[in-house]
């Protein structure tokens, strides 16, 4: 049965919707201070129980992946949160929409993350062409760190976290982590051989997480509802794939767009229940004729 959520697109459709007042009004940032001051092991026991499988097509569980971080940080070897907001799938826009209607989602997620690996760096790496998303971000950020949320003491708590937004050059290739990382340090986009893995040699040869936008935007939803909760919500909640996510439907149907929903949403409600149904109601025959999921 089809469950619409709106943790992510609640704000979508309002005026100013991306400014920090709205973000807010609804909560925002609470769940970054009470992050600071919680246990690693504790934040990283919730990211495990929601069983957020990487939403930007990998599908690796977010919380494992921050596991594999060494901990604690040598001084020597600092650790590095990036995000990979390359999205250059022809026809996927749903990590846009978030960097564009809900940013500060993004940046509370990032500090979040940051203190979950140990990090006091986030960078978000965002595809050339998105020239919205990257001032939204920009102005994002400094509307946190004139807020004390960001900077060397952020929410008054001694745990140093800046964000930055880095501007691809338009490689698709650079979707795909390592050659992000090369692109991050200014180098040839090319992917890098495995092993090592980003967690042992990542951006600037340090230990590094990389995560996609929408599963790091969706981390402060999970602290609020608590991991567990937020995992039930799905449908495949059994098969340790949690939680909510956004879907963008596009092409030949009525209603176009990004929807958000619990996990387990399938293909027959994403393109009629949500998508409207088939533009002129199918084929010759008044049927489906095809169907591309998951981009190229």
């Amino acid at each position: 049965m089809l469950k619409r959520t709106n943790y992510l697109s609640k704000r979508y459709e309002e005026k100013d919707g991306h400014l920090i007042g709205p973000y807010e009004r609804d909560g925002g940032y609470k769940q970054a201070k009470r992050a600071l001051a919680m246990k690693r092991d504790d934040l990283l026991a919730e990211v495990r129980a929601a069983n957020i499988r990487g939403r930007g097509g990998a599908g690796f569980p977010a919380g494992v992946k921050w596991g594999f971080m060494p901990y604690p940080p040598k001084p020597e070897r600092p650790h590095y949160l990036v995000i990979n907001a390359d999205e250059g799938e022809p026809g996927t826009f749903k990590d846009r929409t978030i960097m564009e209607l809900n940013p500060h989602a993004l940046i509370e997620g990032c500090i979040i993350g940051c203190f979950g690996i140990g990090a006091h760096a986030a960078y978000i790496y965002v595809r050339d062409e998105l020239h919205v998303s990257k001032a939204r971000l920009w102005g994002a950020i400094e509307e946190a760190r004139a807020k004390g949320y960001l900077g060397k003491r952020p929410f008054g708590i001694d745990y140093p976290v800046e964000v930055y937004v880095h501007t691809g050059a338009g490689a698709y290739i650079c979707g795909e982590e390592t050659s992000l990382l090369n692109s991050l340090e200014g180098k040839r986009g090319e992917p890098r051989l495995k092993p090592p893995f980003p967690a042992q040699v990542g951006a600037f040869g340090m230990p590094s997480t990389v995560n996609n936008v929408e599963s790091i935007a969706i981390v402060p939803t999970v602290l609020e509802l608590g991991g567990d909760a937020f995992s039930q919500l799905s449908a495949l909640h059994h098969l340790k794939d949690g939680g909510a996510r956004l879907f963008g439907v596009s092409g030949h149907v009525k209603t176009p767009g990004i929807y958000e929903a619990a996990v387990g949403v399938t293909m027959r409600e994403l393109i009629y229940d949500l998508g409207g149904g088939v533009l002129g109601d199918g084929g010759a025959d008044g049927a489906l004729l095809c169907v591309v999921p998951g981009g190229s």
